[in-house]
């Protein structure tokens, strides 16, 4: 009765069952529970990233499609309350994210759905207009063709100029496609278009995305639960690196509008009508636009703002990886650097000891572990290489 009890286990239970994670509890030295270091475990995943990403040229201007997968499978409930409704709460994440990131690029959204394939936005550099047409259309239904989806986003990704770099991410919740023809040689005509696919899944491995990834220079991976699709989806926010044929230097052709006035009123060239409050002006042709970065509707000008260039920077100059140190603490000769220099916390145990601790390269400060996730990830300069 014991062996069918474990074959009849839920999948949460088998989990929980193959993880042992009661083995891995440890003990302090009076005998009790040590509580389970989240930090520690977090930056030194956040410490394999950061080793990970070299200093290697970055596709700045992107130009991405999100297709999403709205056949029947992506109203199963294996992931909870269902993949749709998961997917949409991540997919908002990831196009805030990936604005803040990629200043400079725009994003488009498709969807699959009764094995047709639905532009359900242009590409467009407004992350509210992309989330409000995503929330109104989350209705599933039918089969999902993956060629269906991959000639429409091939045939709008043709006309991007060649300094963008042409990308999608597909997340894809069925376990089979229904084409109307031969899907291989839509994947090497997406290869010759220097389109970068890749496919996430929420249900299993499938040869077909493995393939796509494979031949376009994507990535392939399965969502576990929630949390392990959330860092899946968000790992497709950096600029991935610039494959060498794909890159082309290019000078590009860029404004730098003014904005208007509150009080003024003029037709917006995007919405087609007369809006009143502060816009932007095209320096070419004096149109107005709602937001930036966006281009011109009249003249075709890429229209940016000076800390949209300035956020995309760092891609370009990383800070260097800060070095590990623990034991250093205990020379009575660093007493200056017994304090982390960006927070001023301590840097020792409650018992004295020195604790984690990274140090600059260059200006050799000492920083805690959150400093050094912060300034890595967010700050993007060094406090103590600035003070110099």
């Amino acid at each position: 009765e014991d062996d069918e009890d474990d074959v009849d286990l839920d999948a949460w239970e088998r989990t929980y069952t193959d993880e042992r994670s009661w083995e891995s509890l440890q003990e302090d030295e009076s005998g009790m529970l040590r509580p389970i270091d989240n930090q520690a475990l977090y930056h030194s995943q956040y410490r394999r990233r950061l080793r990970t990403a070299a200093r290697i040229q970055k596709g700045l201007i992107r130009y991405l499609y999100i297709v999403i997968d709205l056949s029947r499978a992506a109203s199963e409930m294996d992931f909870r309350p269902s993949r749709i409704a998961v997917i949409a709460k991540h997919v908002e994440t990831f196009i805030r994210e990936f604005f803040y990131q990629n200043p400079l690029s725009q994003v488009g959204i498709v969807t699959i759905k009764d094995g047709v394939a639905h532009c359900l936005t242009d590409i467009g550099g407004s992350p509210e207009s992309h989330i409000n047409a995503l929330m109104k259309k989350l209705e599933c239904s039918g089969d999902s063709s993956l060629q269906n989806a991959l000639d429409l986003v091939d045939g709008y990704l043709n006309q991007i100029p060649s300094y963008g770099h042409r990308e999608v991410l597909i997340l894809y919740s069925a376990l089979s496609t229904c084409d109307p023809g031969d899907i291989m040689d839509t994947i090497q005509k997406c290869r010759k278009s220097k389109i970068r696919c890749s496919v996430i899944g929420l249900a299993a491995e499938m040869f077909i995305c493995k393939h796509l990834c494979q031949e376009t220079g994507g990535t392939y991976s399965v969502a576990l639960d929630e949390s392990h699709f959330k860092e899946l989806i968000l790992e497709h926010a950096p600029p991935p690196p610039a494959i060498a044929e794909f890159a082309v230097a290019n000078l590009i052709k860029m404004g730098f509008p003014q904005r208007a006035a509150e009080g003024s009123i003029s037709i917006c060239s995007c919405h087609k009508e007369a809006k009143v409050g502060a816009g932007y002006t095209c320096p070419r042709c004096k149109a107005r636009a709602c937001e930036l970065p966006t281009e011109c509707c009249v003249c075709g000008l890429t229209l940016v703002s000076s800390p949209h260039l300035a956020r995309s920077y760092h891609h370009l100059f990383p800070i260097a990886p800060f070095d590990e140190v623990t034991s250093s603490l205990n020379n009575p000769n660093c007493k200056l650097q017994r304090n982390c220099f960006g927070c001023q916390q301590s840097l020792l145990d409650p018992g004295n000891k020195p604790g984690p601790a990274v140090v600059c390269p260059k200006c050799k400060r000492y920083f805690c572990l959150d400093c050094d996730i912060y300034i890595h990830e967010s700050l993007h300069n060094c406090p103590g290489c600035d003070s110099l």
